[in-house]
């Protein structure tokens, strides 16, 4: 959510005018993020949030853009992408594929209890549900063949026992991947990237996820591994906070309970949703791209995670 591509208020105006919501009476970029251009966007009709896409093509994102239109139909509280009077969802906005969608309330809760915990299990659980039925794939962009791409990549930026952790767990990885178990999970879209800047509550009300871009097709076990590395550690040291991921565990088993196969493998999918991050943080940090605002994130956090995940499994 760093600012790549600089948006007028002339722009905005127009559309705003464009989608019929009113005249304009701010814009205001959004910090923090890696991969897209984000402004708050606010009119007289409302508060909302232009996205504009910098690396996701027109092909591409109707997958997400469509997605979230089918969980905002089924009830998940999402971002509902705003039609221009075509009814097209993707808009183009300074040359760019954009979107225009309404901005939940509340606020990104940092420092999460086991109330914030539990209610995200619940709700992501709804949320694999509710898609279910579907009827757009794509795959996980940033999943294995993308770690096995970009691993080689960083590697010559890495010192020896971080070169030697890394290309163990791609290994290790493509090794799981392969396997009749991994086969059998069950699977759909996955939000993929829901950590704690992802998610706003009102007080311990969650009021909605968002930020779909990293969406795509895969294990919920992997949706859910991901939710866990960022929710439920102590951040300080990376390590397993047992409270909070049972609150989170305990919430989504009530909604859709684990099968044996995501219960074996829960193991490798947490360690496989911290290379993920780790590998991403490293190319953000030494291939970084221009950008108003940008800050990458220190990769040496999800380093540390992927070495607790590995010298302490979590098992149910």
């Amino acid at each position: 959510m760093a600012v790549f591509t600089e948006v007028s208020e002339l722009e905005a105006r127009e559309l705003l005018r464009r989608l019929q919501l009113g005249e304009l009476t701010e814009l205001r970029g959004i910090e923090g993020g890696i991969e897209n251009t984000n402004y708050f966007v606010t009119s007289d009709q409302g508060a909302f949030v232009l996205t504009l896409f910098e690396r996701l093509t027109h092909a591409q994102l109707p997958f997400y853009l469509h997605l979230m239109k089918h969980l905002a139909h089924k009830g998940i509280p999402v971002p509902d992408p705003r039609p221009d009077a075509h009814g097209d969802i993707l808009l183009t906005v300074c040359n760019k594929p954009a979107a225009l969608v309404n901005r939940l309330r509340g606020k990104s809760q940092l420092a999460p209890g086991v109330v914030h915990c539990g209610a995200v299990g619940d709700m992501l659980a709804r949320m694999h549900l509710a898609g279910r039925d579907y009827d757009r794939q794509q795959p996980n962009l940033r999943g294995l063949a993308w770690w096995n791409e970009t691993a080689p990549v960083v590697k010559p930026h890495l010192d020896a026992p971080q070169a030697a952790l890394l290309q163990a767990e791609v290994a290790y990885q493509n090794h799981i991947a392969a396997s009749a178990s991994c086969a059998a999970l069950p699977r759909g879209p996955v939000h993929a990237d829901l950590f704690r800047d992802n998610v706003m509550f009102d007080g311990d009300t969650l009021t909605g996820f968002f930020d779909f871009y990293f969406a795509g097709t895969d294990t919920w076990l992997f949706d859910l591994a991901v939710c866990l590395n960022d929710w439920c550690i102590d951040h300080a040291t990376g390590l397993h906070a047992d409270a909070l991921a049972h609150s989170m565990l305990a919430a989504y088993q009530a909604v859709r309970p684990l099968t044996a196969a995501e219960r074996d493998l829960l193991p490798a999918m947490l360690r496989a949703g911290a290379l993920r991050f780790w590998i991403s943080r490293l190319w953000d940090f030494y291939l970084p791209r221009e950008a108003s605002m940008l800050k990458p994130h220190d990769p040496t956090h999800f380093e540390r995670v992927l070495q607790g995940r590995i010298a302490q499994p979590v098992r149910l």
